[in-house]
């Protein structure tokens, strides 16, 4: 077995277990090509369905390794959480593992993109655009440093999702520049921050479309995009619940739970 595979059966067993793991399982990728193989090897390693990506921005200190603006990772089905104004998704994370919550907006893609076209800008995905929400990434890893590692590292790990949560619709996201958010963990303030919604949403877009292309993939009708972290990136437990508020849409809520096995 190739040491892609190996990487992306460690992963990939703990997580289908429901358990975190020690440390990285071999030598964390130094390229993106080696991130993607391993991430790529993990998905036809899980049963379930793609039904999204998650977004991330690289971090500056790792931009000469990793040359990309932002990162990608696949969302399955079953981790796919969507609740209406005032109700709470119920998501998993690894015990003893890494555990996060971030407030995102999340894009619901409106048609299968065209195979091959890889020139995708903020302002070109707009007709891509089936709807937009407020929600947030629920960011879970075996692996309790995974993020300390760098952008390879998370790539090859699912790029770190373990759920999407689809909230309320921003209805007149077409007429919003920016959206001010602000984050709780158990009622106590720990982020605020302001999303602009051409550069920041429609640019994730923009990006997952290009990237897929170029992996020789597209996106399909009702695939979710989650775009990116817009408070920070909030440590949690189980047992936590953190709460979102985006100022003049409304609000999602995240109660923590313990992620056992799913047989994936």
């Amino acid at each position: 077995m190739s040491a892609t595979q190996q990487i992306a059966e460690a992963f990939t067993t703990a997580r289908a277990a429901g358990r975190a793991i020690d440390a990285y399982p071999g030598t964390p990728p130094a390229t993106l090509a080696e991130a993607y193989a391993i991430q790529a090897a993990a998905i036809a390693r899980w049963s379930e369905a793609v039904a999204g990506w998650k977004v991330a921005r690289v971090n500056p200190a790792f931009a000469a390794q990793f040359p990309e603006e932002r990162l990608i990772g696949p969302a399955f089905a079953r981790n796919v959480h969507r609740v209406a104004q005032g109700g709470t998704a119920q998501c998993p994370v690894f015990e003893g593992g890494l555990a996060a919550v971030e407030a995102e907006v999340v894009i619901v893609v409106a048609a299968d993109s065209p195979a091959g076209k890889s020139d995708w800008t903020a302002e070109s995905v707009i007709p891509l655009v089936k709807s937009m929400h407020i929600g947030v990434e629920v960011a879970s890893s075996p692996l309790a440093t995974l993020n300390d590692i760098g952008p390879g590292a998370v790539i090859s790990d699912f790029g770190n999702n373990w759920g999407v949560v689809v909230g309320p619709e921003i209805a007149n996201w077409r007429e919003l520049e920016t959206i001010a958010v602000e984050t709780f963990i158990d009622g106590r303030s720990v982020g605020t921050g302001k999303v602009a919604i051409q550069p920041g949403p429609l640019g994730a877009l923009a990006f997952t479309l290009n990237k897929r292309a170029q992996q020789g993939q597209t996106l399909k009708a009702g695939d979710v995009i989650s775009t990116g972290m817009i408070t920070g990136v909030h440590d949690i437990r189980i047992g936590q619940q953190s709460r979102h508020v985006f100022g003049g849409v409304g609000e999602v809520q995240v109660q923590i739970t313990k992620a056992t096995a799913t047989g994936a």
